[in-house]
């Protein structure tokens, strides 16, 4: 077990595959608050001592990686997990399930390690309540200080051969597309964390069905399926990035769905941790190495 230290890590549970580990804490959730190389350092963003207390009603800004809804909104996509998950071992896979929140929303969080470094992490949303719920199952990763998430640009087409858009952008009010964190190549988009600077974020809809989140030196990739048919929240995304002074976040998002009492929608990532691998060279270079490994998963 790594020398570290976060809540709920007395009762946490370990997952290895390969020389990565992560760990899923039982006193609340469903979360990941621990993931990288074994023998080495988190390269998930922990908020600071001041919010890593336990219980309590009010929602509780612990980071790691969690579970949301979509679209956001303060009273639905925040609710509070504080308290204790029901764990489920079966198959080689551990389900950490909450109970239903005051929406009766259930969240689950499966996760199966593949070997090699990799994960299959299932996000799991259940209506309990009396009533349909239209919503999207949301994975937020947040990553620490230092990290880049890249994430690739659809195909170029020339003019002559292509007359509709291929490349959706969403921009909140606070995007500013001239941030000196971005680098958008033609094949490759990247946004870096900075201390000291604030927040931005964009969405769009990866049709590639992969992105990337790069730390200390190694490149956690993140592959997921793909519904171009479908409804998605946010005017159409399936994958969004956010950073701020103190993180950065790799998202992606299930298509909008109307859940009937007692229906579930799922949402599933692999995860592979490329150790000692980064993206260098030219942008063309950058992004023939990414989809490169993106087909190992």
């Amino acid at each position: 077990m790594p020398n570290t230290s976060f809540p709920g890590q007395d009762t946490a549970i370990w997952i290895p595959s390969g020389r990565a580990t992560l760990a899923v804490p039982q006193a609340f959730g469903p979360r990941i608050l621990w993931f990288g190389v074994a023998e080495g350092t988190n390269l998930l963003y922990l908020a600071d001592e001041s919010k890593l207390q336990l219980g309590g009603e009010g929602y509780r800004f612990y980071g790691g990686h969690r579970l949301w809804i979509a679209p956001e909104s303060p009273a639905r996509s925040m609710q509070p997990d504080n308290d204790p998950v029901t764990v489920v071992e079966a198959n080689g896979a551990f389900s950490f399930s909450s109970a239903a929140d005051k929406f009766g929303v259930q969240k689950t969080l499966s996760i199966r390690p593949l070997g090699e470094e990799t994960y299959q992490v299932v996000h799991t949303v259940t209506n309990h309540s009396a009533y349909e719920l239209e919503l999207a199952a949301w994975s937020l990763s947040m990553m620490k200080a230092g990290t880049t998430v890249h994430f690739p640009q659809p195909p170029f087409e020339r003019h002559v051969d292509r007359l509709t858009p291929n490349r959706p952008l969403v921009t909140w009010g606070y995007t500013k597309l001239g941030d000196p964190r971005w680098t958008w190549g033609d094949q490759l988009a990247s946004l870096r964390q900075d201390e000291a600077m604030g927040p931005v974020k964009i969405g769009t809809f990866l049709i590639q069905g992969y992105a990337a989140a790069e730390s200390e030196g190694h490149l956690l990739v993140k592959k997921f399926g793909v519904s171009p048919s479908a409804v998605h929240a946010d005017m159409g995304c399936n994958f969004e990035t956010f950073t701020n002074e103190d993180m950065i976040e790799i998202e992606t998002l299930s298509p909008l769905v109307r859940l009937g009492t007692g229906e579930s929608v799922t949402h599933s990532e692999t995860w592979r941790l490329f150790v000692d691998t980064t993206l260098t060279g030219t942008d063309a270079e950058r992004a023939a190495l990414l989809a490169e490994l993106a087909a190992t998963i």
